[in-house]
Protein backbone atom coordinates (compact mmCIF):
# COMPACT_ATOMS: atom_id res chain seq x y z
CA UNK A 1 0.00 0.00 0.00
CA UNK A 2 2.74 2.46 0.49
CA UNK A 3 4.29 1.74 -2.20
CA UNK A 4 0.98 2.52 -4.30
CA UNK A 5 0.61 5.20 -2.76
CA UNK A 6 4.32 6.76 -3.12
CA UNK A 7 3.91 5.95 -6.95
CA UNK A 8 0.91 7.64 -7.33
CA UNK A 9 2.51 10.75 -5.13
CA UNK A 10 5.11 11.34 -7.56
CA UNK A 11 2.95 10.81 -10.57
CA UNK A 12 0.58 13.71 -9.12
CA UNK A 13 3.58 15.78 -8.35
CA UNK A 14 5.70 15.63 -11.34
CA UNK A 15 3.03 16.52 -13.41
CA UNK A 16 0.10 17.80 -12.64
CA UNK A 17 -0.07 19.18 -9.68
CA UNK A 18 2.64 21.50 -10.48
CA UNK A 19 0.13 22.61 -13.46
CA UNK A 20 -2.40 23.52 -11.59
CA UNK A 21 -0.44 25.20 -8.82
CA UNK A 22 1.61 27.11 -11.74
CA UNK A 23 -1.71 28.61 -13.32
CA UNK A 24 -3.52 29.87 -10.02
CA UNK A 25 -4.32 32.50 -9.52
CA UNK A 26 -4.35 33.12 -5.53
CA UNK A 27 -1.14 33.17 -5.22
CA UNK A 28 -0.55 37.18 -6.31
CA UNK A 29 -2.80 37.07 -3.18
CA UNK A 30 -0.28 35.06 -0.89
CA UNK A 31 3.10 34.64 -2.24
CA UNK A 32 4.59 33.56 0.85
CA UNK A 33 1.98 30.79 0.98
CA UNK A 34 2.39 29.65 -2.25
CA UNK A 35 6.40 29.59 -1.49
CA UNK A 36 5.60 27.03 1.19
CA UNK A 37 3.61 25.22 -1.15
CA UNK A 38 6.21 25.30 -3.68
CA UNK A 39 9.14 24.12 -1.83
CA UNK A 40 7.07 21.26 -0.10
CA UNK A 41 5.83 20.40 -3.67
CA UNK A 42 9.38 19.84 -4.08
CA UNK A 43 10.39 17.85 -1.79
CA UNK A 44 7.95 15.78 -1.28
CA UNK A 45 8.11 14.89 -5.46
CA UNK A 46 11.92 14.57 -4.58
CA UNK A 47 11.09 12.39 -2.20
CA UNK A 48 8.11 10.27 -3.61
CA UNK A 49 10.34 9.74 -6.90
CA UNK A 50 13.42 8.14 -5.29
CA UNK A 51 10.86 6.56 -2.27
CA UNK A 52 8.96 4.41 -4.23
CA UNK A 53 11.34 2.28 -6.08
CA UNK A 54 13.60 2.29 -3.19
CA UNK A 55 10.47 0.93 -0.86
CA UNK A 56 9.16 -1.48 -3.55
CA UNK A 57 12.88 -2.83 -3.95
CA UNK A 58 13.62 -3.53 -0.48
CA UNK A 59 9.82 -4.91 0.28
CA UNK A 60 12.13 -8.66 0.62
CA UNK A 61 15.12 -7.12 2.89
CA UNK A 62 12.29 -5.90 5.88
CA UNK A 63 8.97 -4.36 6.89
CA UNK A 64 10.44 -0.46 7.22
CA UNK A 65 13.27 1.40 5.20
CA UNK A 66 15.17 1.28 8.16
CA UNK A 67 14.98 -2.19 8.63
CA UNK A 68 15.06 -3.20 5.33
CA UNK A 69 18.53 -1.09 4.16
CA UNK A 70 21.47 -2.34 6.35
CA UNK A 71 19.42 -5.88 4.95
CA UNK A 72 19.71 -4.93 1.65
CA UNK A 73 23.46 -3.96 1.65
CA UNK A 74 24.30 -6.89 3.47
CA UNK A 75 22.35 -9.45 1.38
CA UNK A 76 23.93 -7.87 -1.91
CA UNK A 77 27.92 -8.33 0.24
CA UNK A 78 27.38 -11.45 1.21
CA UNK A 79 25.29 -13.01 -1.86
CA UNK A 80 22.53 -14.36 0.40
CA UNK A 81 20.23 -12.27 -1.98
CA UNK A 82 20.35 -15.54 -4.57
CA UNK A 83 18.37 -18.24 -2.38
CA UNK A 84 15.84 -15.21 -2.06
CA UNK A 85 14.97 -16.01 -5.52
CA UNK A 86 13.05 -18.99 -5.07
CA UNK A 87 10.36 -16.97 -2.98
CA UNK A 88 10.28 -14.17 -5.48
CA UNK A 89 11.66 -13.77 -8.73
CA UNK A 90 11.06 -10.26 -9.05
CA UNK A 91 14.24 -10.01 -6.99
CA UNK A 92 16.36 -8.71 -9.49
CA UNK A 93 14.17 -6.12 -10.41
CA UNK A 94 13.70 -5.10 -7.06
CA UNK A 95 17.57 -4.91 -6.37
CA UNK A 96 17.70 -2.58 -9.51
CA UNK A 97 14.74 -0.37 -8.80
CA UNK A 98 16.54 0.15 -5.07
CA UNK A 99 19.48 0.32 -6.61
CA UNK A 100 18.74 3.18 -9.03
CA UNK A 101 16.67 5.20 -6.41
CA UNK A 102 19.96 5.02 -4.52
CA UNK A 103 21.66 6.59 -7.88
CA UNK A 104 19.27 9.28 -8.36
CA UNK A 105 19.46 10.37 -4.59
CA UNK A 106 23.21 10.64 -4.96
CA UNK A 107 22.44 12.53 -8.01
CA UNK A 108 20.46 15.06 -6.71
CA UNK A 109 22.89 15.91 -3.33
CA UNK A 110 25.53 16.04 -6.38
CA UNK A 111 24.07 18.37 -8.18
CA UNK A 112 22.95 20.82 -5.80
CA UNK A 113 26.41 20.90 -4.75
CA UNK A 114 27.68 21.57 -7.56
CA UNK A 115 25.43 24.05 -8.37
CA UNK A 116 26.27 25.67 -5.00
CA UNK A 117 29.64 25.86 -5.65
CA UNK A 118 29.50 27.20 -9.29
CA UNK A 119 27.06 29.52 -7.45
CA UNK A 120 29.50 30.98 -4.57
CA UNK A 121 32.39 30.80 -7.23
CA UNK A 122 30.33 32.83 -10.06
CA UNK A 123 29.04 35.41 -7.29
CA UNK A 124 32.78 36.11 -6.11
CA UNK A 125 34.18 36.60 -9.16
CA UNK A 126 31.38 38.83 -10.01
CA UNK A 127 32.06 40.84 -6.54
CA UNK A 128 35.83 41.15 -7.24
CA UNK A 129 35.09 42.71 -10.60
CA UNK A 130 32.16 45.65 -9.02
CA UNK A 131 34.76 46.23 -6.48
CA UNK A 132 37.13 47.51 -9.28
CA UNK A 133 34.65 48.92 -11.34
CA UNK A 134 32.61 50.96 -8.35
CA UNK A 135 32.90 54.47 -9.03
CA UNK A 136 33.52 56.27 -5.28
CA UNK A 137 30.28 57.10 -3.20
CA UNK A 138 28.46 60.19 -3.44
CA UNK A 139 26.48 61.59 -1.50
CA UNK A 140 23.41 60.04 -3.11
CA UNK A 141 24.79 56.68 -3.26
CA UNK A 142 25.99 57.09 0.46
CA UNK A 143 21.72 57.52 0.76
CA UNK A 144 21.14 54.66 -0.58
CA UNK A 145 23.52 52.50 1.69
CA UNK A 146 22.10 53.99 4.55
CA UNK A 147 18.81 52.78 3.58
CA UNK A 148 19.51 49.56 2.45
CA UNK A 149 21.75 48.73 5.53
CA UNK A 150 24.12 46.70 3.59
CA UNK A 151 27.03 47.57 1.14
CA UNK A 152 26.38 49.12 -1.78
CA UNK A 153 28.25 49.90 -4.86
CA UNK A 154 27.54 52.42 -7.54
CA UNK A 155 28.41 51.65 -10.87
CA UNK A 156 29.87 54.22 -13.23
CA UNK A 157 26.81 53.18 -16.04
CA UNK A 158 24.18 55.05 -17.46
CA UNK A 159 21.79 52.18 -18.02
CA UNK A 160 19.34 52.25 -14.76
CA UNK A 161 20.36 48.56 -13.12
CA UNK A 162 19.86 47.54 -9.76
CA UNK A 163 20.46 44.16 -8.25
CA UNK A 164 22.18 41.99 -5.55
CA UNK A 165 25.16 39.92 -4.73
CA UNK A 166 24.42 37.78 -1.57
CA UNK A 167 27.57 36.50 -0.44
CA UNK A 168 28.96 33.86 2.52
CA UNK A 169 30.82 36.70 4.36
CA UNK A 170 28.49 39.41 3.31
CA UNK A 171 26.08 40.72 0.77
CA UNK A 172 26.48 43.61 -1.68
CA UNK A 173 23.63 45.90 -3.47
CA UNK A 174 24.58 47.18 -6.72
CA UNK A 175 23.23 50.34 -8.71
CA UNK A 176 24.60 52.17 -11.12
CA UNK A 177 24.72 56.07 -11.59
CA UNK A 178 21.70 56.18 -14.20
CA UNK A 179 19.68 54.79 -11.68
CA UNK A 180 20.48 57.44 -9.01
CA UNK A 181 20.34 60.28 -11.54
CA UNK A 182 16.90 59.34 -13.13
CA UNK A 183 15.16 58.30 -10.11
CA UNK A 184 13.93 60.23 -7.48
CA UNK A 185 15.38 59.99 -4.12
CA UNK A 186 12.02 58.36 -2.84
CA UNK A 187 12.23 55.90 -5.74
CA UNK A 188 15.30 55.03 -4.81
CA UNK A 189 14.88 53.85 -1.82
CA UNK A 190 12.31 51.89 -2.75
CA UNK A 191 14.33 49.91 -5.63
CA UNK A 192 16.92 49.32 -2.04
CA UNK A 193 14.23 48.39 -0.25
CA UNK A 194 13.51 46.41 -2.81
CA UNK A 195 16.92 44.74 -2.99
CA UNK A 196 17.65 44.43 0.52
CA UNK A 197 14.05 42.29 1.22
CA UNK A 198 15.56 40.00 -1.14
CA UNK A 199 18.55 39.46 0.97
CA UNK A 200 16.83 39.31 4.20
CA UNK A 201 14.70 36.42 3.00
CA UNK A 202 17.42 34.82 1.15
CA UNK A 203 15.31 34.67 -1.81
CA UNK A 204 18.86 33.36 -3.72
CA UNK A 205 18.98 30.17 -1.48
CA UNK A 206 15.37 29.28 -2.72
CA UNK A 207 16.28 30.19 -6.25
CA UNK A 208 19.97 28.05 -5.55
CA UNK A 209 17.92 24.84 -4.60
CA UNK A 210 14.95 24.98 -7.45
CA UNK A 211 17.70 26.04 -10.22
CA UNK A 212 19.07 22.55 -8.90
CA UNK A 213 16.09 20.77 -8.86
CA UNK A 214 15.60 21.66 -12.47
CA UNK A 215 19.08 20.50 -13.61
CA UNK A 216 18.75 17.39 -12.06
CA UNK A 217 15.87 16.14 -13.45
CA UNK A 218 15.44 18.63 -16.62
CA UNK A 219 13.34 16.02 -18.56
CA UNK A 220 10.21 16.84 -16.53
CA UNK A 221 9.19 20.01 -17.89
CA UNK A 222 7.28 21.03 -15.00
CA UNK A 223 10.70 21.34 -12.85
CA UNK A 224 11.53 24.50 -15.51
CA UNK A 225 7.95 25.85 -14.23
CA UNK A 226 8.84 25.78 -10.82
CA UNK A 227 11.82 27.46 -11.38
CA UNK A 228 9.83 30.31 -13.06
CA UNK A 229 7.12 30.68 -10.72
CA UNK A 230 9.48 30.65 -7.64
CA UNK A 231 11.62 33.65 -9.29
CA UNK A 232 7.96 35.53 -9.86
CA UNK A 233 7.03 34.52 -6.01
CA UNK A 234 10.75 35.93 -4.94
CA UNK A 235 9.68 38.78 -6.72
CA UNK A 236 6.19 39.89 -5.00
CA UNK A 237 7.57 39.08 -1.78
CA UNK A 238 10.39 41.22 -2.22
CA UNK A 239 7.75 44.08 -3.96
CA UNK A 240 5.72 43.47 -0.73
CA UNK A 241 8.46 44.08 1.82
CA UNK A 242 9.24 47.46 -0.56
CA UNK A 243 5.66 48.86 -0.28
CA UNK A 244 5.47 47.49 3.73
CA UNK A 245 7.90 50.92 3.84
CA UNK A 246 7.58 53.04 1.12
CA UNK A 247 4.63 54.28 -1.48
CA UNK A 248 3.49 52.04 -4.08
CA UNK A 249 3.84 54.85 -6.77
CA UNK A 250 7.62 55.03 -6.11
CA UNK A 251 8.30 51.76 -6.74
CA UNK A 252 5.40 51.38 -9.72
CA UNK A 253 7.86 54.50 -11.43
CA UNK A 254 10.62 53.30 -10.89
CA UNK A 255 10.01 49.62 -12.21
CA UNK A 256 8.78 51.10 -15.23
CA UNK A 257 11.82 53.82 -15.98
CA UNK A 258 14.28 50.97 -15.75
CA UNK A 259 12.59 48.12 -16.71
CA UNK A 260 15.32 45.86 -14.77
CA UNK A 261 15.38 47.54 -11.65
CA UNK A 262 14.96 45.44 -8.78
CA UNK A 263 15.27 42.24 -10.82
CA UNK A 264 17.40 39.50 -8.59
CA UNK A 265 20.49 37.88 -9.01
CA UNK A 266 20.46 34.47 -10.55
CA UNK A 267 21.63 31.66 -8.69
CA UNK A 268 24.49 30.43 -11.09
CA UNK A 269 25.20 32.81 -13.39
CA UNK A 270 25.15 37.10 -12.07
CA UNK A 271 24.14 39.74 -14.41
CA UNK A 272 27.56 41.62 -15.78
CA UNK A 273 28.56 44.54 -14.09
CA UNK A 274 28.69 45.81 -17.71
CA UNK A 275 24.85 46.22 -17.97
CA UNK A 276 22.90 45.01 -21.40
CA UNK A 277 21.22 47.39 -23.17
CA UNK A 278 18.05 48.57 -21.91
CA UNK A 279 14.97 46.17 -22.37
CA UNK A 280 12.65 47.25 -24.59
CA UNK A 281 9.31 47.39 -23.44
CA UNK A 282 8.49 44.57 -25.97
CA UNK A 283 10.65 42.20 -23.84
CA UNK A 284 8.29 42.25 -21.34
CA UNK A 285 11.04 40.46 -18.74
CA UNK A 286 12.49 40.76 -15.94
CA UNK A 287 16.57 41.12 -16.17
CA UNK A 288 17.03 36.87 -15.48
CA UNK A 289 14.48 36.42 -17.64
CA UNK A 290 12.10 34.42 -16.11
CA UNK A 291 9.68 37.05 -14.66
CA UNK A 292 6.98 39.16 -16.48
CA UNK A 293 7.32 42.79 -15.99
CA UNK A 294 3.63 42.96 -16.74
CA UNK A 295 2.77 40.43 -13.89
CA UNK A 296 4.58 43.06 -11.35
CA UNK A 297 3.01 45.91 -12.52
CA UNK A 298 -0.36 44.69 -12.87
CA UNK A 299 -0.44 43.30 -9.61
CA UNK A 300 1.18 46.62 -8.36
CA UNK A 301 -1.53 48.90 -9.87
CA UNK A 302 -4.24 46.94 -9.54
CA UNK A 303 -3.96 45.60 -6.18
CA UNK A 304 -6.21 42.35 -5.03
CA UNK A 305 -6.51 41.62 -1.24
CA UNK A 306 -4.59 39.61 0.42
CA UNK A 307 -5.88 36.20 1.57
CA UNK A 308 -7.15 35.49 4.56
CA UNK A 309 -4.84 34.79 7.59
CA UNK A 310 -6.86 31.93 8.22
CA UNK A 311 -6.82 30.46 4.04
CA UNK A 312 -2.59 31.24 4.59
CA UNK A 313 -2.30 29.25 7.91
CA UNK A 314 -4.35 26.53 5.94
CA UNK A 315 -2.31 26.52 2.93
CA UNK A 316 1.50 26.34 5.18
CA UNK A 317 -0.23 23.29 7.01
CA UNK A 318 -1.20 21.56 3.75
CA UNK A 319 2.50 22.24 3.15
CA UNK A 320 3.60 20.84 6.27
CA UNK A 321 1.66 17.61 5.83
CA UNK A 322 2.38 17.46 1.68
CA UNK A 323 6.48 17.18 2.74
CA UNK A 324 5.97 14.99 5.84
CA UNK A 325 3.40 12.48 4.22
CA UNK A 326 6.32 10.99 1.89
CA UNK A 327 8.58 11.08 5.21
CA UNK A 328 5.63 8.74 7.22
CA UNK A 329 5.11 6.15 4.04
CA UNK A 330 9.17 5.17 4.13
CA UNK A 331 9.35 4.77 8.12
Amino acid sequence: MSVMLLAALAVMLAWPVPVLLGRARWVRRAPAAAMALWQSVALAGGLSLIGFPLLWGLTPFGDTVVEAAPAFVRALVEGSWIPLLEHDPWLPTRIAAATLALLLFAHLVLTLAVTAVKTVANRRRHRQMVELLAAPPSQRSRLAEGVSGTPTRVLPHDVPLAYCLPGLTGSLTVLSRGLLDQLSEPEVAAVVAHERAHLRQRHDLLRLAFEAWHRAVAWLPTTAMAQRAVAGLTEMMADDAALAVHDRRDLVRAIVLTGEAGSPTSPTSPPSPTPPPRPSRADNVQGDGSVPLTLRLYRLLAPAAPLPVAVRLLVVVAALCLAVFPLVLLL
